[in-house]
């Protein structure tokens, strides 16, 4: 069997250590790509200092995993079912009980979540909230900060441990130790931080430009949600 974490792969990148083919990509999981590389749409990107991360809170992005696109489910709950396999559900049709996630793009290991067990599975921010922040969204709106929150494009299941090592660090500072993970990284990077208008430091683009030099033909992710949350949808002043 296939994971839909390989065939996300597929899609957005083709890696000679994978034996993917266009029949393998049948489930729509990854964003479907416009055609244009991710190389070229980084260099589109404006490039400045990083801000202060004075005033950041994570509250300014609205609270945690709200059911944005009015589908009954939290994001988190939305998110872990796009990305693990042999998922079950409670009663309710929507709270993931259980799952695994096959080749973690950060690790490359396979884990096995059960909700209230050890807590091994995070919904990462493929670009921080607090790097973002310092980036461009402290001057915006509160309802596009909770549309990037929740932004499929912008979020992934990934081994806890690796996320939290991470943390708010931008691709200068930390990249995933699963190599053949990495092109795919950049382009979701570059697609998410292109989708919100967010900056780059010089060092990040070069860091992505480095990634994606090895990989030129990888083309871009598309998210199709808004970039403003609906209006009932409010975070702090």
């Amino acid at each position: 069997m296939i994971s839909r974490r390989v065939r996300a792969t597929c899609v957005l990148v083709l890696l000679a250590a994978t034996s993917c083919t266009v029949d393998d990509v049948t489930d729509g999981q990854a964003p479907a790509g416009d055609g244009r590389p991710a190389l070229a749409a980084l260099d589109d990107l404006t490039v400045k200092g990083r801000a202060g991360r004075d005033g950041y809170d994570r509250r300014m992005f609205g609270s945690p995993w709200p059911d944005v696109d009015g589908n009954d489910c939290g994001t988190r709950d939305d998110i872990l079912a796009r990305d693990l396999d042999d998922v079950t559900r409670d009663e309710d049709g929507c709270t993931v009980e259980s799952g695994t996630l096959t080749e973690d793009p950060f690790t490359g290991a396979t884990i096995d979540f059960v909700r209230g067990g050890p807590s091994e599975v995070d919904i990462d921010h493929l670009v921080a909230l607090s790097d973002a922040w310092q980036k461009g969204a402290r001057t915006w709106e509160p309802a596009k900060r909770i549309a990037l929150a929740n932004d499929p494009l912008n979020l992934l299941a990934v081994d806890a441990g690796a996320n939290r090592q991470k943390g708010d660090a931008d691709a200068a500072t930390w990249l995933p130790s699963h190599q053949p993970y990495r092109c795919t990284y950049a382009a979701a990077q570059v697609a998410v931080k292109q989708k919100y208008e967010l900056w780059v430091t010089e060092a990040e683009k070069q860091a992505l430009a480095r990634i994606l030099g090895d990989c030129p033909d990888t083309e871009l992710p598309q998210g199709d949600t808004p970039t403003t949350a609906p209006p009932e949808f409010s975070a702090p002043d």
